[in-house]
C-alpha cells in the first residue's frame, strides 16, 4: 500500500498543506484544490477540527483524492490521525515511534529532516519518503547538493516552493514538493475565494505536468 502511494507521489509530485482552515470551509477548499488538479492534500494536526476533516474528506472524496494528517509530532497524533483514516503521516520532524507505528499500520509516512545525517536516519528508520524542512531557509541548492549523495531516497521539498520555481526544485531533485500558501492562504480563505484557489491548484499541476528532466526535453 504504502508503495502504491509512493508512486502515485511521484507522478503527482505535489502535497498541499491546509493549516489552520475553518472547518465549516474545508469541504470547499479541498473541492476547490480536487477541481485545480490536486490530488495529494493534508490537514495539519494543530488545524481545529482537523481529524473530522480528515475523516470527512476519506468519506467525500473516495479515490480522487489521497487524503494525509500533517505536523504529526508524536506517537499519540500518529494514532489519531490513523483513526480518522490518513492514508499518509507528515512531520516536521522524526519520531521512530511515529515511523515505527505508520510501518505497522501499512501507512505511508514522510517524517520530517534538514541535514544528511537526520534524512538517512529517517530513511533506516523505515520512512517511505523524506520531507526536507524547511526549504524556504536552505533554498534550491540545498536540495541539488543533497540529492547527489542521497538520490536512493525520495525527498518531499517543503516551504519557500512557488509557481516560479517549483521546476527548479524538481530539476534540483525533489521527489516531490510540499505546497501551502501559495495554494490556499488566509485572504483567499477570508473571502471564500474558492476560484482562485482552484486557479492557483491548476497553476502548479500544469507547472508540474510541463516539467521534463533535463536531458529528456
Amino acid at each position: 500500500m504504502t508503495a502504491s502511494l509512493l508512486d502515485r507521489l511521484k507522478a503527482e509530485k505535489i502535497i498541499a498543506i491546509l493549516r489552520g482552515v475553518p472547518k465549516e470551509q474545508g469541504d470547499a477548499i479541498a473541492e476547490a484544490l480536487s477541481l485545480g488538479g490536486i490530488v495529494f492534500a493534508e490537514v495539519t494536526l494543530n488545524t481545529e477540527g482537523a481529524l473530522e476533516m480528515i475523516s470527512d474528506w476519506r468519506e467525500k472524496f473516495g479515490d480522487r483524492m489521497k487524503i494525509g494528517a500533517g505536523t504529526v509530532l508524536d506517537l499519540e497524533g500518529a494514532k489519531e490521525a490513523a483513526q480518522a483514516g490518513a492514508e499518509y503521516l507528515v512531520s516536521p520532524n522524526l519520531d521512530e515511534a511515529v515511523v515505527a507505528y505508520a510501518l505497522e499500520r501499512g501507512i505511508a509516512v514522510f517524517p520530517g529532516a534538514m541535514t544528511p545525517t537526520e534524512i538517512v536516519k529517517a530513511w533506516k528508520a523505515g520512512a517511505t519518503a523524506v520531507k526536507v524542512f524547511p526549504m524556504g531557509t536552505l533554498g534550491v541548492g540545498y536540495i541539488k547538493e543533497i540529492t547527489a549523495p542521497l538520490d536512493r531516497i525520495p525527498l518531499i521539498a517543503t516551504g519557500g516552493v512557488r509557481l516560479d520555481n517549483i521546476h527548479s526544485f524538481l530539476e534540483a531533485g525533489a521527489t516531490a514538493v510540499g505546497l501551502g500558501g501559495c495554494l490556499v492562504n488566509p485572504p483567499l480563505v477570508r473571502e471564500k475565494r474558492y476560484d482562485i484557489m482552484t486557479q492557483n491548484a491548476a497553476d502548479m499541476v500544469r507547472a508540474v505536468r510541463s516539467w521534463r528532466p533535463r536531458g529528456l526535453d
